[in-house]
């Protein structure tokens, strides 16, 4: 595919909801009504806000939060007593998810397992990162590689879906993978990298995931049947979760984690290196936030990024709003046709793709519907910590 054919009819995202009437953005963040189904308070600040006060009274810093982070790794290592390991943790080589293994490993002294999933995108940053880290702190690693086929295959069936939630493929697998791990290891324990105070609550309509969702869209538009890839369906959630009896830990929710601090921690201790981007050590998750996100659903994932930094203090909401509106998404073209023909779109296909009107995973089977008649069960489950709170929040709340 040439550069010439990928830049026609190609223009630099440039942000114009708020020239249009009803445009509105939160008071205290910088959620605004780029995202559907935004509901905003009479003081003005939007119901992101409100999840995330939520969180804060879920996951309490200071010296509740120090008691709790004891208690959950006293917990984790009695589980492990007479096992070779006491927790698994994934590692893409980003920086949560490397500042995990090195929390888990060095701070709280538990004996990690890394694992991590190969789905063909790595850059080779995070390849380096994943390697130093697991040198140097010297943790055991394992390395489950997608079935590259069929793996292209799911990705090119989510591109032709025309949803935004075109990188879930990547997140569900990682998710199925470590629990398989932690299974066949007798591991109670998995520790995952997401923060609500850095990362933030990524909205339904912009991002929504379940195994029955990825095979109702591989049904329709894949060429090929779902054999090897690592999915997870409520049958899975159910099996793991009170079988296998495997947990879910966002540690680094148990604890003040800043952007600012972290990144040179890590270059000090594990040599890590920052790769330009939220989530950019991916090639993939590159492509798709800096240019199909951007390009094909005016969506700008820093929004809840931004958010989630201004509501636990780490920004002020002067500086996401300026940065916002001076700082387009920069994209590069060499990475945009590297994708395309990675996942084997010719110029014409691919310039198809971009031009599909937009649809929603509403637009698909799923479970969403099972979900929602099940609003009351899943909330008792939240309160109980069998369900994430989060996941309550964002489906239900």
């Amino acid at each position: 595919m040439s550069g010439a054919a990928l830049n026609e009819e190609h223009s630099t995202y440039s942000p114009e909801l708020v020239q249009k009437p009803g445009y509105r953005i939160c008071t205290r963040c910088v959620m605004d009504t780029s995202v559907p189904n935004i509901r905003f308070a009479t003081d003005g600040h939007c119901h992101y806000c409100d999840m995330h006060d939520e969180m804060e009274k879920q996951y309490p810093l200071g010296e509740e939060g120090k008691n709790r982070l004891q208690k959950l790794v006293a917990e984790v290592k009695a589980a492990g007593k007479g096992k070779t390991y006491d927790v698994v943790c994934g590692i893409s080589g980003g920086r949560d998810s490397t500042y995990i293994l090195y929390m888990a490993a060095k701070i709280l002294g538990l004996r990690v397992l890394a694992v991590h999933f190969d789905n063909g995108w790595n850059s080779e940053i995070a390849v380096t990162n994943i390697q130093n880290a697991c040198r140097k702190l010297n943790i055991d690693l394992e390395t489950v590689v997608a079935d590259w086929e069929e793996f292209k295959d799911v990705l090119r069936s989510f591109l032709k879906a025309s949803t935004s939630d075109v990188d879930i493929p990547t997140d569900v697998a990682i998710h199925a993978v470590l629990h398989k791990v932690a299974a066949k290891e007798n591991i109670g324990y998995i520790f995952n990298g997401h923060c609500f105070r850095t990362e933030g609550i990524a909205p339904l309509d912009w991002t929504y995931m379940d195994g029955r969702y990825i095979a109702s869209v591989q049904k329709k538009f894949g060429r090929m049947p779902l054999k090897d890839f690592h999915n997870f369906y409520l049958k899975d959630f159910v099996y793991y979760s009170f079988i296998k009896k495997v947990k879910v830990v966002p540690l680094l929710n148990f604890m003040t984690y800043r952007h600012a601090e972290v990144g040179p921690l890590l270059e000090k201790e594990l040599g890590w290196t920052y790769y330009g981007g939220h989530h950019h050590e991916s090639y993939y998750t590159r492509f798709i936030q800096s240019y199909l996100l951007p390009k094909k659903f005016n969506l700008d994932r820093r929004r809840t990024e931004l958010s989630a930094l201004i509501r636990s203090g780490q920004k002020t909401r002067a500086e996401a709003v300026e940065y916002l509106a001076n700082q387009a998404y920069e994209y590069d073209e060499q990475l945009i046709q590297y994708a395309a023909n990675k996942l084997g779109f010719s110029a014409a296909e691919f310039k198809d793709i971009i031009a599909l009107p937009p649809k929603s995973f509403r637009d698909y089977p799923t479970y969403y519907p099972l979900i929602r008649a099940l609003s009351w069960p899943i909330q008792l489950a939240a309160r109980m910590g069998i369900l994430p709170r989060l996941l309550y929040l964002k489906f239900l709340g």
